[in-house]
């Protein structure tokens, strides 16, 4: 087998989902292929204008995609595997080695949902370990890369006595998402909220690259989503030196130290009483951003992010998914 570091640069077809985890796996040392339309709906809409995406990021008209060459093909979606992949993918591309990027926990019941995708020839990727483990894997071969993010050139400073909140169209995605949460620590806790579709209750959109800065003078990072997949917004803080509070819940139980990096609990009032400590402790706050960056640097690690994804891909196209990559 060739090594990774003298083969040509994998080509690899995805669609832009996520634009944020698309940005960080698009640091690898592989070209990324992603579909463009002049509607650009969903998946399609290409690099758009909000990440800065290097020069390994291709855009390929939807109508040319049956007529370029591919290495592998990404699926991020239902929807990409059960019904885009049959109108832009050519019948040669649909037999290419395949990878399912699975971002999110399941939305049914939360032990006894089965995956959709059952096929032994697609390799299935997870975020995190808890949707590892809360998915029905169909006992196929599944895969956890965790989150990778790049590290700002920005310092936390916490000078200002309020908390952020970073979460997209959070008011339409409701308790989920935690709104009803964000409401009522609000009414204690000085809270601004950024993100696509908040204006009416926040700040609004600030674009990807200025959020470190934006962020920074804040003095914590407060995430009440009750239910999702590791959000990388909390990873950003975290990799900007935020203490993080929020809801003992799902990957964030395993990913907040409490009282080390930051505080979690299921208590809101617990939290809302450690938000009032950090406004109030400017010196506690910093120590623990040193914490909280600490943790960034061991878990979210852009370098180990990237070359686990290369070795993943690797392997797939040679057909030898090592053992070592099959987890039930």
């Amino acid at each position: 087998m060739l090594s990774t570091l003298t083969r040509p640069k994998l080509r690899v077809f995805t669609w832009h989902i996520h634009g944020s985890y698309l940005y960080y796996l698009s640091q690898g040392n592989y070209d990324l292929y992603i579909p463009v339309n002049a509607e650009k709906s969903e998946g399609y809409y290409g690099r758009g204008e909000t990440f800065p995406f290097g020069d390994n990021v291709f855009e390929v008209p939807a109508e040319q995609v049956k007529n370029m060459e591919f290495d592998l093909i990404l699926y991020q979606t239902d929807e990409n595997f059960f019904r885009d992949q049959f109108d832009i993918l050519s019948e040669n591309q649909r037999r290419l080695p395949r990878v399912f990027l699975e971002h999110d926990p399941p939305w049914g019941h939360p032990t006894d949902t089965r995956h959709p995708v059952n096929d032994p020839e697609v390799i299935l990727v997870h975020v995190t370990h808890f949707n590892h483990l809360m998915w029905d894997n169909h006992n196929l071969s599944a895969h956890v890369i965790a989150h990778g993010v790049t590290e700002p050139n920005v310092k936390y400073s916490g000078k200002l006595s309020r908390g952020i909140v970073v979460i997209n169209n959070l008011p339409k995605r409701g308790r989920l998402l935690g709104f009803d949460i964000f409401n009522e620590v609000r009414k204690e806790i000085p809270l601004d909220l950024i993100g696509m579709g908040t204006e009416a209750f926040g700040i609004g959109e600030i674009l990807h690259p200025d959020l470190p800065a934006f962020m920074s003078e804040y003095r914590f990072f407060f995430n009440p989503i009750r239910y999702t997949s590791l959000g990388l917004a909390v990873c950003e803080a975290m990799a900007l030196g935020m203490p993080v509070v929020g809801l003992a819940t799902a990957e964030m139980s395993v990913t907040i130290d409490n009282g080390y990096s930051g505080f979690i609990h299921t208590d809101i009032n617990y939290l809302i009483d450690k938000m009032k400590f950090l406004l109030n402790d400017h010196a506690a706050a910093v120590e623990m951003s040193n914490h909280a960056k600490k943790t960034s640097l061991d878990r979210f690690s852009i370098v180990r992010f990237v070359q686990e994804w290369e070795a993943l891909f690797h392997h797939v196209i040679d057909g030898d998914y090592a053992s070592e990559y099959k987890k039930l």
